[in-house]
């Protein structure tokens, strides 16, 4: 059997909207709920918080070990070494990353894709269902062997290689063979549809949807939140001006594989 771990990274300081990661969902940690959901997929293996090693981050270790979560702790910007060396601490043989951001992501893609890679890693090194991107934004999944992580970790040099930690694998096509999933439904949600928590406005937008749909199924997915929109309209409008805004755009000039229609500039309703 392949040993599979989940690694989230997770630190409590954020320049837009700081301390997001311990918000309150339903009285626990928004990072802790995320964990709680990724624990749901069949296919997560081994799932581990990796934080820093800064002292602001004590909190993260100490209610991981109340929650009875993995941690492991690491550099604090070198978010490729931490993620690297969290998966060593696990002895993985694939590595899947998916960003402490995504607190509303969907078990069952993380099945999705995580199963497409075990499915196909005779033919892939790195699986994702980011490029190009198709899923509502906040069910970032990416699955990679960890050899290729190593490759990454021992060879990666730009600074946003580091930070943003698999850059260089998907960037660097002659290297590595890379794969995609994309959505079933065959709908293109990625610039429309933001779930994800950078601003105010998404942890307003995500503590709606789970104080809505909670209640009656913690592990709600895709299709719960989507039909939600539909007797709700005023949710997503709370956050529509920053849908599809996302770290990208400050990298175009360095980034091969992305282009200016994967990212939005400026949130639409000016700076946020």
């Amino acid at each position: 059997m392949l040993n599979i771990t989940t690694v989230i990274q997770t630190r409590t300081g954020s320049s837009r909207l700081p301390g997001k990661v311990l918000k309150p969902l339903a009285g626990k940690p928004l990072f802790v709920r995320m964990v709680e959901r990724i624990m749901c997929a069949s296919l997560a293996g081994t799932v581990i918080v990796a934080t820093t090693d800064r002292e602001e981050d004590d909190i993260v270790e100490r209610m991981c070990q109340k929650e009875d979560i993995r941690c492991f702790r690491g550099h604090p910007t070198d978010l490729l070494d931490r993620h690297y060396h969290a998966a060593l601490s696990c002895n993985a043989d694939a590595v899947v990353k998916i960003p402490s951001d995504c607190p509303l992501v969907d078990p069952c893609v993380i099945d999705r894709i995580i199963g497409f890679y075990l499915g196909n890693r005779e033919r892939f090194d790195y699986v994702s269902n980011l490029h190009p991107a198709t899923y509502p934004d906040g069910n970032d999944i990416e699955v990679m062997s960890v050899a290729a992580l190593h490759d990454a970790w021992a060879e990666a040099e730009k600074d946003f290689e580091r930070e943003h930690t698999t850059p260089y694998i998907w960037e660097n096509t002659q290297n590595f063979r890379i794969g995609n999933v994309l959505w079933d439904k065959g709908l293109d949600y990625s610039m429309s549809h933001r779930w994800v928590i950078d601003y105010a406005e998404d942890y307003s937008v995500v503590s709606k949807i789970y104080d809505e749909l909670a209640p009656a199924n913690p592990f709600f997915g895709i299709d719960d939140i989507l039909d939600l929109f539909e007797r709700r309209p005023d949710l997503p409008e709370i956050n529509r001006h920053l849908t599809g805004v996302n770290w990208y755009r400050n990298h175009l000039k360095d980034l091969k594989t992305i282009g200016a229609e994967q990212t939005r500039l400026e949130p639409i309703r000016g700076v946020v």
